[in-house]
């Protein structure tokens, strides 16, 4: 099994719609640092289980610098933002999103 890692810095700001009062339901923004895991039994034809620069491109290209309630559809919690971007990047079986240095929310798909 190949296993390869792609750190991101993204900077976008978010309003959450909560079912209690809180201060994240106002717009603020974050510099979150992404990570995403993907693997693979075998390497594609340029020897490689996902290119770097492809996840950078289309994660980076469609949340840097950006309202990410205007981005998605759901509400932007960094662990919908992680199942998104896993559901989003080829290989991918584990996505960690750090909206803080000290707050991290991961998804992984079991099994794959």
């Amino acid at each position: 099994m190949y296993y390869v890692c792609k750190r991101l810095e993204i900077s976008s700001a978010h309003a959450l719609s909560l079912s209690y009062e809180s201060k994240c339901e106002d717009l603020h923004g974050h510099n979150w640092i992404v990570k995403i895991y993907c693997k693979s039994e075998s390497l594609n034809e340029d020897g490689m289980v996902t290119d770097f620069t492809h996840i950078k491109k289309k994660i980076s290209g469609a949340l840097d610098h950006k309202n990410l309630n205007q981005v998605f559809d759901f509400n932007p919690t960094a662990e919908n933002m992680a199942r998104w971007i896993c559901d989003n990047t080829p290989n991918a079986y584990r996505v960690e999103v750090w909206e803080s240095e000290n707050n991290m929310a991961a998804y992984e798909i079991q099994g794959k």
